[in-house]
C-alpha cells in the first residue's frame, strides 16, 4: 500500500483568487511490512501451538504415570538376603499390582506385601499355603492339608531352592479365608510367617513380574508349577 505525505498550499482570503493547490512529496514511497507482520504473527501462533500441544502431553504422560505407579506397576528394591538364591539384595523389580485385583494369589508367587506388624515397611517372600488350607512344617518338611488333600501331600520345591535346604520349625497352621502362608527362599535367614503367622490378604501389594535391574539378571517371573 502506498501512502504520500501530502501538503496543502495556504489558502486566501474569501473574495481573493485562488491560488492553485500544490501537493509536495516529502518523502519517497515506502511499502509498510505487511507481509513481515504476518510472518511474525504466524511464527507466534506456531508457537503458541506448539507449547500448547507440548503442555498437554506432559499432563497426560503424568496422569499416566500416576495411574501406572499407582494401581498397575510399582517399582522396589530388595533389601536383604531372605530370598535368596533367587533373588539378591539391590535387585530392582516391578511389581504387577493388578493382577491381584483380577485373581487370587497362586502357591509359588512371589509377592510384595506390608509386614503386618508394621506397614510401613515392605515384604517379598514366596506363597506356600492358600486360604482354607493347613500348613504342617515337621522335621524339615512341609506338608498341604486342604479338603481336595485331606491326607496330605508334601510340597517339593526343588525347582525354587537350593539343595539341602532345610525348612526348620514345628508349626500346623490353618488358614481363613484371605490369609496366606509365605516363606523366605532363604530359609535359614528370612522373617515370614514361621515367625509372625498368616498374612491377610489385605496387606499384598502386588506380584514380582519383572526383574529391571542387574541388566545381565533381567528376568520375567510367571509362577511356579508344582509336581504335586
Amino acid at each position: 500500500m502506498d501512502i504520500e505525505n501530502k501538503k496543502i498550499a495556504d489558502i486566501k482570503p474569501a473574495g481573493e483568487k485562488k491560488s492553485d493547490v500544490q501537493f509536495v512529496s516529502d518523502f519517497k514511497d515506502e511499502k509498510i511490512g505487511i507481509d513481515d507482520s504476518g510472518d511474525l504473527m504466524n511464527k507466534l501462533k506456531n508457537f503458541l501451538d506448539l507449547s500448547f500441544e507440548t503442555i498437554r502431553v506432559v499432563i497426560v504422560s503424568l496422569v499416566i504415570i500416576f495411574v501406572v505407579r499407582s494401581f498397575v506397576l510399582q517399582p522396589f528394591f530388595v533389601d536383604g538376603a531372605s530370598m535368596q538364591p533367587n533373588f539378591h539384595d539391590g535387585d530392582y523389580l516391578i511389581v504387577n499390582e493388578i493382577g491381584y485385583r483380577l485373581e487370587n494369589p497362586e502357591r509359588g508367587d512371589v509377592i510384595i506385601f506390608r509386614y503386618p506388624g508394621d506397614p510401613s515397611k515392605f515384604f517379598i517372600k514366596r506363597v506356600i499355603g492358600l486360604p482354607g488350607e493347613t500348613v504342617e512344617i515337621r522335621a524339615g518338611v512341609i506338608k498341604i492339608y486342604s479338603d481336595e488333600n485331606r491326607d496330605g501331600f508334601v510340597l517339593d520345591e526343588s525347582v525354587y531352592l537350593q539343595e539341602g535346604t532345610v525348612t526348620s520349625g514345628n508349626v500346623f497352621e490353618t488358614l481363613s479365608e484371605g490369609e496366606y502362608y509365605v516363606l523366605g527362599d532363604n530359609r535359614s535367614a528370612s522373617s515370614d510367617s514361621r515367625i509372625w503367622g498368616k498374612l491377610e490378604n489385605r496387606f499384598i501389594i502386588g506380584k514380582a513380574w519383572v526383574r529391571a535391574w542387574p541388566f545381565d539378571n533381567f528376568a520375567v517371573f510367571d509362577g511356579e508349577e508344582y509336581q504335586n
